[in-house]
């Protein structure tokens, strides 16, 4: 089992900055592919970072170059780094966990996470 905590969200003005931390507890943290996922209102939940188990990333489209997705194995924590907030960045945000699969691999689905947390609110006005 895999315990997922997430924290950092809150309420910013659009241009803002957040770090989102994602503390996870229960198995051996190296061997997870982790991910963001963000879910807006009436809309589907949706990757926006991921990360395998060697540091290689994958980042939505529409997030690239501000958002910055890392681990801290030594602390059993990922991160997400958002910068240049936009107002359509307004979602809940999870950390998600995957234990099986190839290391290399950052699975893009939400059926394909293991593990969720309970999310963490991020809110951006103008």
């Amino acid at each position: 089992q895999v315990q997922l905590v997430e924290s950092g969200g809150g309420l910013v003005q659009a241009g803002d900055s957040l770090r989102l931390s994602c503390a996870a507890s229960g198995r051996t943290f190296s061997t997870l592919k982790m991910g963001w996922f963000r879910q807006a209102p009436e809309k589907q939940r949706e990757l926006v970072a991921g990360i395998n188990r060697f540091g290689g990333t994958y980042y939505l489209g529409s997030v690239k170059g501000r958002f910055t997705m890392s681990r801290d194995n030594a602390n059993n924590t990922v991160y997400l780094q958002v910068n240049s907030l936009k107002l359509e960045d307004t979602a809940v945000y999870y950390c998600a966990a995957r234990l099986t699969g190839s290391a290399f691999d950052i699975p893009r689905e939400v059926r394909e996470y293991e593990y969720w947390g309970q999310g963490t609110q991020v809110t951006v006005s103008s």
